[in-house]
């Protein structure tokens, strides 16, 4: 017997492991392959079963999406959960703004056309989160939304790019200087009444080509995105804000979340810089109160002076150039005095302006 056993281990199959519930062999080797292909798919199953904490809701252009990180990288150094891989994720949505390129805003619909769709893919729940410029956000949000958090801001000024000048003042007279901005056409037009301001929409690297190719001889961009594109090597010259006093908000990067979510709410409350959000309300509620739309060229800033006060600089004009109307305020920086001092800012522009000044 002891003979008939050795003999069976002699000529069995090498690498022979248990034998299954139906009688039959299954070699070690197999057996290692089941265990690992069971590992992979549990492993992938969980991987696909994680749905991220948070959703960020962003347009697909490199600034925007340079902005949607900034806010993930401060979620995650302010909340360790959100550290977690996988714990957010970004969803890029195209917005009508980004789609209609050879229009200016005012012809298609103004700036609510940069947000619309993230507005709407939050309210529908396809996001958690929206990142904005808040230059593009207008005065109202929709019902069911708030904005409660700016990420410190950005430098407001904007700079001047040229192939063939270091300045506007360099430009000879009938230069073409591409801008789809009317606040910074008015501004140009009435310091140099002899350039030409042509519509010049599409991202920064897409305005920098044109700019290249020839099209116009100069541009102006906003000194806040070409820092968080690490692209100020482009900049041929800083205009200071006595000369180009910047769009509302320009700079500040805004967060919306639901009105009912407080778990979103909590999250950004951490995120929130007070200074900024103190001047984009000052700045917003100027621009409410003229009820500018992407016709009418408005500028303010709402800056601490050396005291630590408030000082808000505001103006509107004709896209012509040729009406600028300028005010200031000074006061407390805190919340309820700057959006009074903005306000009161904005009535009394109304005021000069006249009837009919708005009707471009």
């Amino acid at each position: 017997m002891a003979g008939a056993v050795a003999m069976r281990s002699l000529f069995a199959p090498p690498n022979v492991g248990p034998t299954s519930s139906s009688g039959i062999h299954i070699p070690i080797r197999v057996r290692r392959c089941v265990v690992k292909t069971r590992a992979a798919i549990a492993v992938e199953q969980e991987t696909q079963a994680k749905v991220a904490l948070v959703r960020i809701g962003t347009r697909g252009s490199p600034l925007a999406l340079a902005q949607a990180y900034e806010t993930r990288e401060k979620l995650k150094a302010a909340h360790s959960e959100l550290a977690e891989e996988g714990a957010i994720e970004i969803i890029i949505i195209k917005t009508t703004g980004d789609k209609i390129l050879n229009q200016p805003l005012a012809d298609i619909g103004g700036k609510g056309l940069f947000t619309k769709e993230i507005d709407e893919a939050l309210l529908e729940s396809r996001i958690d989160i929206a990142v904005h410029s808040m230059k593009d956000v207008p005065t109202y949000i929709p019902e069911g939304t708030i904005l409660p958090c700016n990420l410190p801001r950005e430098d407001v000024r904007d700079a001047f790019i040229s192939l063939s000048a270091k300045s506007l003042a360099e430009l000879p007279a009938g230069s073409l200087v591409g801008s789809a901005s009317l606040r910074r056409q008015s501004q140009i037009l009435f310091r140099y009444p002899s350039l030409k301001v042509v519509n010049f929409r599409g991202n920064v690297q897409t305005r920098l080509k044109k700019l290249g190719e020839g099209e116009v001889q100069a541009t102006l961009l906003a000194l806040a995105g070409l820092k968080r594109l690490n692209m100020t090597d482009t900049v041929t010259a800083i205009l200071p804000i006595e000369e180009m006093l910047p769009a509302i908000a320009q700079g500040a990067i805004g967060i919306a979340c639901r009105s009912n979510d407080d778990k979103m709410a909590n999250y950004l409350s951490l995120l929130n810089h007070e200074e900024t959000r103190l001047a984009v309300a000052c700045e917003r509620a100027f621009l409410e109160t003229l009820d500018g739309s992407c016709r009418t060229p408005i500028a303010g800033y709402a800056s601490r002076d050396s005291d630590g006060n408030c000082l808000f600089r505001g103006l509107v004009a004709s896209p012509d150039g040729t009406r600028v109307l300028e005010t200031s305020r000074q006061g407390a920086y805190a919340f309820d005095e700057m959006v009074e001092m903005g306000k009161d800012a904005g009535k009394e522009l109304l005021s000069r302006a006249g009837p009919g000044f708005f009707n471009w």
